[in-house]
């Protein structure tokens, strides 16, 4: 857009052109003209690596919208407006809530700044000029007392000026293809106790053929959001009554959950898992001495007082699966000892950041713990839940991961427990693991656990965004702060090394993605119901529930479609149900003991002996095939051969 063009405000007036418009507010953040040091800050973008030219891209963009933000409502207060991946946010407080009309204002005004070219002008400023300048934006003013006198600077671009540490390109013309997408709510500072703010959420990238492919991943994206097809489906429900984060399993979703433990419980007991249950209430004193009390406090339910004792809501199987293991005095003959739970675990996820069932603040993980006596045992356990976590991947039909080796900070010694000697052992141990089995990974400094590193299997879902799903821990440290023994060899007493290990993340997350992955079309096995009888006529309801006692007696998930509705309309309704197989009963099949088979995505099969459709539907379950006839993808290289 040309910057002579007028743009029409939401509300139906028209303002000035943007250049007079702007030049009614000199300094929009708020105080008088200050005197400020410039800084040079002039970059070659194109020797940049692309990640940090597009970060600064979508920083830049961020001012912009608080200044086109500030046009439109002069009175409003900003927050913080970061790069992040895919784009840019700004956080603002405002007198209304924003509507999809005030989203297409702003854009227009940013991009009738980016037609203008204005450069960015980097300044140091002093805390007496900031405090003028910002007296009227108390998030601002908030900001500043997190700096060092000295260290404060400023951005300049036309006649808006924001506190910013720099990271911008050099004029608004350099800043690539953009579109403001959405508004959320956010705290600031991300505390419940903070006022909340209005996110205005932008996507941008260097070329509109990027941007585009980004909307068409966004409405793929949409498409498949669990969010909407569990509701459909009826696999879950969130209730304002339970609270945010707080998952209800509805019968079908309780059916796909039952489906996946009974199937890895099996898988773990055939490689030597032995299985406990314990609660999910402890003595707050238990996770003090593991040391999640310190690191997580905050993200935990708030303490229950009883008896003069003081309870919390586990947020970690870890401490209760120890206590397992020093229930007794353990010889080195019995290692490797596998302790395994589907044990639920709370978390007081912010509110703002609970979604679906991808983000609860109660989940239930696969949860297991590996006590070893030596390295050389940590390393083929550690083979071995790679290669159980590859032989479950495969069966799934999940193959969109990659391998993180997630690392400490060796400077960070507030976050990390400091033993050096303790994380380099376990980060050569993992190295030496993926390197023997020719494994491709990434390292991440600051990913690791508290206590140690770990391999981390990182999922890139429909969405586009990546999560961590599988993860196996090298632990040194809770055996010594717990004190953890057992007889050697020798007759003498050793510290027994764990390996913590998740293989299907938490049924919550893990059903969410196969949500998405499937688009609802759960394979034969895992379907909530695996097939719908369909009468044409009352007359032939009989043989129908018949047709539905034969498959149930093979434990096949079964329904009859009984209502007063015409066949197609039963048929239909099945299909937007995603049932995989609909038996079509009448006349002709009670007489032949058959059905007239429809199978989901491959449409009417005819007339099949009803002997037949049950040896297939059996074969289907229990192959685990992912569509009708067709094997589950063979897992990438495997670890072990």
């Amino acid at each position: 857009m040309s910057p002579c063009l007028r743009a029409e405000k939401p509300g139906g007036t028209t303002s000035a052109p943007l250049v007079p418009a702007l030049r009614r507010h000199p300094h929009p953040a708020g105080g008088s003209r200050t005197m400020a040091t410039p800084i040079e800050s002039h970059v070659d973008l194109a020797s940049l690596p692309k990640e940090e030219r597009l970060a600064r891209m979508r920083h830049s963009a961020a001012h912009l919208l608080a200044e086109a933000m500030l046009e439109l409502f002069p009175d409003a207060e900003l927050g913080i407006g970061p790069p992040i991946d895919a784009g840019f946010y700004y956080d603002f407080r405002l007198p209304r809530s924003l509507t999809p009309e005030d989203l297409a204002w702003l854009e227009n005004r940013m991009r009738e700044s980016v037609a203008r070219r204005l450069p960015f002008q980097m300044a140091a400023i002093t805390r007496e000029e900031a405090l003028e300048r910002w007296k009227n934006q108390p998030f601002k003013l908030d900001l500043l007392k997190d700096l060092e006198d000295g260290t404060i600077t400023q951005c300049t671009h036309g006649s808006f000026t924001d506190l910013c540490k720099g990271g911008h390109v050099n004029h608004t013309g350099e800043i690539g293809a953009f579109k403001l997408t959405s508004v959320a709510g956010a705290y600031w500072r991300g505390s419940e106790k903070n006022p909340q703010l209005q996110r205005v959420y932008g996507a941008l990238f260097e070329t509109e053929e990027e941007l585009a492919a980004y909307e068409r991943q966004l409405e793929e994206a949409r498409r498949r959001d669990h969010r909407r097809i569990g509701k459909e489906l009826k696999i879950f429900e969130l209730f304002d009554e339970t609270g945010p984060g707080h998952v209800v399993w509805l019968p079908n979703g309780a059916t796909i959950r039952r489906e996946l433990q009974r199937w890895m419980e099996d898988l773990e007991l055939e490689r030597g898992y032995r299985h406990v249950v314990t609660p999910a209430v402890s003595k707050r004193q238990l996770y003090v001495k593991s040391g999640h009390w310190d690191h997580f406090h905050d993200a935990m339910y708030p303490v229950m007082e009883r008896e003069g004792e003081e309870y919390v809501l586990r947020p970690m199987n870890c401490p209760s699966h120890i206590m397992v293991f020093a229930s007794e005095l353990h010889s080195y003959r019995e290692f490797p000892i596998r302790i395994a739970e589907f044990g639920n675990m709370h978390r007081w996820e912010k509110s703002g950041q609970v979604s679906g069932m991808s983000r609860v603040r109660i989940m239930t993980l696969n949860d297991a713990h590996i006590f070893c006596t030596d390295p050389a045992m940590v390393e083929a356990e550690v083979e071995g839940v790679l290669r159980l976590m590859e032989h479950a991947y495969g069966v799934l039909g999940l193959r969109n991961y990659r391998y993180r080796l997630s690392l400490a900070d060796p400077d960070d010694k507030e976050k990390y427990v400091d033993n050096p000697e303790m994380w380099q052992k376990g980060e050569a141990l993992l190295r030496r693991v993926l390197d023997r089995l020719g494994l491709n990974y990434f390292p991440a400094v600051g990913e690791a656990a508290f206590y140690g590193p770990k391999i981390d299997v990182q999922f890139m879902t429909a969405a586009g965004k990546e999560e961590t799903l599988s993860t196996i821990q090298v632990d040194f440290h809770f055996p010594r702060q717990f004190g953890l023994e057992y007889i050697g060899e020798d007759g003498e007493r050793h510290q027994p090394i764990i390996v913590h290990r998740g293989i299907i993340s938490t049924l919550e997350r893990m059903v969410a993605l196969l949500i998405e992955e499937y688009e609802g079309n759960f394979p034969l096995w895992l379907a909530p119901v695996q097939a719908v009888v369909i009468p044409i006529a009352d007359r032939h309801q009989p043989y129908a529930r018949e047709v539905a006692g034969a498959l149930r007696q093979h434990r096949l998930r079964v329904e009859v479609d009984d209502r007063n509705e015409r066949m197609n309309a039963k048929i239909r309704d099945a299909q937007l149900q995603k049932v995989p197989y609909m038996l079509v009963v009448g006349d002709r099949e009670a007489e032949a003991r058959a059905v007239s088979l429809r199978v989901r995505g491959e449409g009417d099969q005819g007339s099949v002996p009803l002997t037949e459709v049950i040896d297939r539907l059996r074969r289907e379950r229990d192959e685990r095939l992912l569509t009708p006839g067709v094997h589950p993808a063979a897992p990438a290289p495997a670890p072990g051969g």
